[in-house]
């Protein structure tokens, strides 16, 4: 969907020169996300960053060694020599920043959510077609090979014909002002934290589903602190999924596959270079494993620099993306919620 234009691509006589980001906002993901994996991936060059306050952007730029840093995010886009963005503005800032980079000629790296909704997301991938650029979304955890084993243990049959699958996000978020509860921002527990649980769901039954039911508790006027929310896929498949930004557990991040003939848990399937574990259980015994690999961020970077260079196939690309936005509006609509970006319609009451 997101054509890749003639002169990015790598010749066999020359290897490319390295893709020069250049990072709107100086956003507190950014060096874990980009920054510290850019020391691990040559063919990256941190060309560029802009803030909406330009001493904020300059110090930035300093502590973290990028080349110029932009008086203004116009600035930045007008640079003919970044060559793509880094977007990790606030989510109800995604669509209108990703498109714009777009249509200045930049490939895009943009944070998730990729939008406040679907209809956003559409636009966007409208965007990355019609000036063939790439358009990725950061679901770092899907590029890290536990993402791959996971989807093989399904798939070898060990576990029998699936009956369902339940993910969780939860953390504790104890600080109220915090963007994530504001949601003008596009914030929510479904947005910040429960769009990783609807992916793991998605690619873990490789179909779209039909949520069924959704329950939130909230923070704000449509703003969900905690949302449950239950889903059927094509096959027959079940599939759960719970996050919270106010959770009373410290970390609850984990995925649980049960079949007619065992189950497989899964712990830290975000995060899984810093730790995790994949349990399997069948009436053949119990097994653990570990699955190595680099940091799930440096993996992504990779696939992303691939994708714009020689056109290499990305598994979180525009079509994807729509697709668990989707089932995202679905689930703010069975839990009584406005979507992200209706700001006019009637608020519910924080609960």
């Amino acid at each position: 969907m997101d054509s890749i234009p003639h002169e990015t691509q790598a010749t066999s006589e020359e290897a490319p020169a390295p893709l020069r980001i250049g990072i709107l906002g100086a956003a507190k993901i950014t060096p874990m996300a980009l920054v510290r994996p850019a020391r691990s991936v040559p063919e990256v060059v941190l060309a560029g960053v802009a803030a909406r306050d330009p001493q904020r952007g300059g110090d930035f730029a300093i502590k973290y060694h990028v080349e110029r840093a932009y008086p203004s995010y116009e600035a930045m886009l007008k640079a003919k020599d970044i060559e793509a963005i880094y977007n990790p503005l606030p989510n109800a800032l995604h669509c209108e920043w990703t498109i714009r980079a777009l249509e200045a000629g930049k490939h895009v790296l943009c944070e998730k959510p990729l939008a406040s909704n679907a209809s956003e997301a559409v636009r966007m991938a409208e965007a990355a077609t019609r000036t063939g650029r790439v358009l990725v979304e950061a679901f770092h955890w899907r590029y890290h090979p536990l993402a791959a084993r996971m989807k093989h243990v399904i798939e070898s049959g060990e576990l029998g014909r699936l009956r369902d699958i339940e993910t969780s996000f939860c953390i504790p978020l104890a600080a109220p002002g915090n963007i994530r509860f504001d949601y003008a921002l596009g914030g929510g527990a479904t947005m910040d934290v429960g769009c990783y649980a609807i992916h793991m769901l998605r690619h873990l039954a490789e179909a779209e589903p039909e949520v069924l039911r959704a329950r939130a508790l909230l923070m704000a006027p449509d703003v969900d602190r905690y949302m449950e929310a239950e889903m059927r896929f094509p096959d027959g498949v079940i599939g759960r999924m719970s996050c919270s930004l106010l959770s009373g557990a410290l970390f609850r991040i984990r995925i649980r596959v049960r079949g007619d003939r065992g189950e497989m848990r899964v712990f830290n399937p975000v995060l899984p270079h810093v730790y995790h574990r994949l349990t399997v259980r069948t009436v053949d015994g119990t097994r653990h494993e570990r699955v190595n690999g680099e940091a799930s961020y440096v993996h992504q970077l990779r696939a992303f620099v691939s994708r714009v260079r020689t056109g290499t196939a990305v598994p979180t690309g525009p079509e994807d993306s729509i697709a668990n936005m989707r089932v995202i509006d679905a689930v703010y609509e069975h839990a009584g919620l406005r979507k992200r970006g209706e700001p006019d319609a009637p608020a519910r009451a924080a609960s």
